[in-house]
């Protein structure tokens, strides 16, 4: 803790709950100034400070809310403390607006980012690519069938269905812009300011399909207050028609995420095959 700075008395330090990958800590000073620490055991050493950058960009487009970054180091991220998520209506409906703002307001003309992050601990490979297709099949999906807990889950027929969805995005998926994202954006990410505004944590931003980051929030738990959310969010930045039934496919990144990391927790696993069904049977 010593990056937190000698001139100042630490009180007391809390271990949060919440986190999957890394460790989150509640620190009081004793003027009663609390912060969060967030540490990560063998961590790369750039991976906080890549978490670090993507919370500036999101912040800097004046759209999406995120704690102040109070200090970065390869071992400690410090960050504003916040409060528990607001979960009433009013709070999901202002997110709708900011989530909208940003994908609205950040158009790009390539899929990527200028380096590559991490979702969770692992690499997330963010090379400038033209083709969103091309970008979601190599670098969101494809690139977990080398990690060691997806090679020993998933059978050949798995890894065959994966290569068949990813061969026919362009049918099944829209053309739709390149807009940056959050890349995380499930309601554990979500945490809230003193006024209820909903403040977003943990990010691994890139150019993206808006749509990755709505089937992160559609497919995971949410809160009641949250149903409203996607009909005000397509309101205001209208996805493509059908855009409910692509929010499994496109939370496909997200399950091979959770077996690279965790194995087949929660039954990833199964999710995955229920998802694959008819790429499976098309594999003969």
């Amino acid at each position: 803790m010593a990056a937190l700075g000698p001139e100042r008395s630490i009180s007391a330090v809390q271990r949060l709950s919440g986190g999957y990958v890394a460790d989150a800590w509640l620190i009081t000073y004793a003027d009663g100034t609390r912060v969060v620490g967030k540490t990560l055991a063998d961590a790369p050493a750039d991976l906080l400070p890549a978490e670090s950058e993507g919370l500036a960009a999101l912040r800097a487009t004046g759209h999406l809310p995120t704690p102040e970054v109070l200090a970065v180091t390869s071992r400690l991220l410090l960050l504003e403390a916040l409060a528990p998520r607001d979960d009433s209506q009013r709070s999901w409906d202002a997110f709708a607006h900011d989530l909208a703002a940003l994908h609205r307001g950040t158009v790009h003309d390539r899929f990527g980012w200028a380096s590559d992050g991490y979702l969770g601990r692992l690499v997330q490979h963010n090379p400038w690519t033209v083709s969103g297709h091309e970008f979601f099949a190599q670098h969101r999906v494809l690139r977990y069938l080398s990690e060691p807990l997806v090679q020993r889950l998933l059978t050949r027929g798995d890894r065959r269905a994966l290569e068949r969805f990813c061969g026919r995005l362009p049918e099944i998926i829209p053309v739709m812009p390149a807009v940056l994202t959050h890349g995380d954006l499930w309601s554990g990410n979500l945490l809230s300011r003193d006024d209820g505004r909903i403040t977003v944590i943990d990010p691994a931003v890139s150019y993206a399909w808006a749509e990755v980051d709505l089937s992160m929030l559609w497919c995971c738990q949410r809160p009641p207050a949250s149903d409203r959310f996607f009909d005000l969010y397509q309101e205001l930045n209208p996805s493509p028609p059908g855009w409910a039934g692509r929010m499994p496919l496109l939370h496909i990144r997200e399950l091979l995420s959770c077996i690279s990391h965790m194995g087949d927790s929660d039954g990833a696993v199964q999710q995955l095959r229920r998802t694959l069904a008819p790429f499976t049977a098309l594999t003969g």
